[in-house]
């Protein structure tokens, strides 16, 4: 029997219903970084940890027949992809947060009533693509269009979306990040799921019974969201001569923070650990967002941003997938180095791409990867067809070898790796960070003074580097 288990905010609460549902399941916790836990051998059961965003997934397909995740990311699967393959089988009663539809504080009104009414297409931000169509749609907006990001959805509005669909837990905790609540989506809370198939075909019946019985709750109390509301103001956009300029969130943000005090700028809020999502830069006619490097390529090529601060990787993924993309590389920032690597499992008989395209027998190779882009480009270059790329958010050592074949993983030393079991069979490329931009923003007359002198300021930031 195997169940999926989720990595992150869900750790804690799911390593309680399963102490108190008596699986003898150890090794899983609050903190814990094993992919799989150990399970009491008795209870035949088999535990692995999947990034939350994965698990409906897996256990759709057949591959976990039962797993733990958020309703959000349930029906963020089932909405697009009907199927009775997955069965909700109850809330777990803790990880509670509601989705929801919001709006920058600075907005006008913002009744649902007024974005029926509007002929402006509306955009819309969020990692949950497929519910903010079904929002829009069943709401019945004139004109709209879906942004998906990896995260950061808040940063978006008002400039580069009108409309942000994000989670939270309360309407302060909506005002604290710049955002207005227009109305909710959907309210979420851990859930356990099952696949249909393995509910006809296994008896699950003994651990379906035990996480029953181990059930938890939350302690405290959740705030309510107050869905509707209202704030004075007026809606604006940004002036055309503006230069939009994205900086990156998480692991890159404190070497982004070295380079900005190299270059002698000042950017006030960005601060490591916890930025805020639209900081002041001391340079005239710039605006800032901080925002996920994985979006980056994406949100520059549409025009949301001029310039991007991100990584040679999301780059390269991005022009896998549109070759004639007007995103140019316009600086190497010489940090965030690392590389992508093609990764097998160690009991793998093979050392190398040529090796792995000589075994290939029989049914379709499994390519695990975030990088889905540039997996697919490496399986079609070496011809290793048959093939499927299997989409990741993140924790993808955890796929092989029971999910997975071959994963395209980024490195930096290979530790992670090695701890794994795992063995890197090919060097794609090496990643740094780099500047993008956008060639259209950067032929405007308006803008491409201002982005010369950016460019300028952060050249000398490179050149002032330690190691330089």
């Amino acid at each position: 029997m195997k169940l999926a288990l989720p990595k992150g905010p869900l750790q804690g609460g799911t390593a309680d219903l399963l102490r108190q549902a008596g699986l003898g399941v150890s090794e899983y916790g609050n903190g814990s970084r094993s992919y799989r836990p150990k399970c009491d051998s008795s209870s035949g059961l088999f535990a692995k940890v999947f990034h939350e965003k994965d698990i409906a997934i897996q256990v759709a397909i057949g591959n976990y027949d039962l797993g733990i995740c958020r309703l959000d990311w349930v029906d963020e699967l089932m909405i697009k992809y009907r199927s009775d393959a997955v069965v909700k089988i109850g809330d777990l009663g803790f990880g509670r947060r509601t989705l929801f539809v919001a709006v920058a504080g600075s907005a006008g009104d913002c009744s649902l009533e007024s974005l029926r009414d509007s002929s402006d297409s509306l955009r819309i931000v969020s990692e949950y693509p497929n519910l903010a169509e079904a929002f829009a749609l069943k709401q019945r907006l004139r004109r709209f269009r879906i942004f998906p990001v990896w995260g950061s959805a808040e940063s978006f509005p008002p400039e580069n979306a009108e409309l942000a669909i994000v989670v939270g837990t309360s309407t302060d905790s909506l005002r604290e990040r710049g955002l207005t609540p227009v109305t909710i989506v959907l309210e979420s809370s851990a859930c356990l799921i099952a696949n249909r198939a393995s509910l006809e075909e296994k008896d699950l019946g003994h651990v379906l019974t035990c996480l029953s019985r181990g059930r938890v709750e939350d302690s405290g109390n959740v705030e309510p969201i107050e869905a509707g509301a209202e704030r004075e103001g007026q809606r604006s956009g940004p002036r055309e001569s503006l230069v939009f300029l994205a900086l990156p969130d998480g692991h890159q943000q404190p070497h982004t923070i070295g380079l900005l005090n190299r270059a002698g700028l000042t950017v006030e809020g960005y601060n490591a650990g916890k930025p805020t999502r639209s900081p002041r830069l001391d340079i005239d006619g710039v605006r800032v967002k901080v925002i996920r490097p994985q979006d980056m390529p994406l949100q520059v090529a549409n025009g949301n941003f001029d310039l991007a601060i991100t990584g040679k990787d999301w780059v390269s993924d991005h022009r896998a997938r549109f070759p004639v993309s007007p995103v140019e590389e316009l600086l190497d920032l010489g940090y965030g180095k690392v590389k992508i690597v093609a990764v097998v499992s160690n009991h793998v008989p093979v050392s190398s791409t040529a090796d792995l395209r000589k075994t290939r027998r029989g049914a379709a190779l499994r390519v695990a990867s975030e990088y889905v882009n540039i997996a697919d480009k490496y399986t079609h270059d070496n011809h290793l067809a048959p093939y499927k790329i299997i989409p990741t958010w993140g924790a993808s050592e955890a796929f092989l070898p029971e999910d997975a074949d071959v994963l395209i993983e980024n490195t930096e030393t290979g530790s992670t790796i090695a701890k794994n079991d795992l063995k890197i069979i090919d060097t794609l490329f090496e990643s740094t960070a780099c500047l993008i931009g956008n060639s259209d923003a950067l032929s405007r007359p308006e803008k491409k003074d201002g982005i010369a002198r950016i460019v300028e300021t952060l050249r000398r930031g490179v050149e002032a580097a330690p190691d330089s």
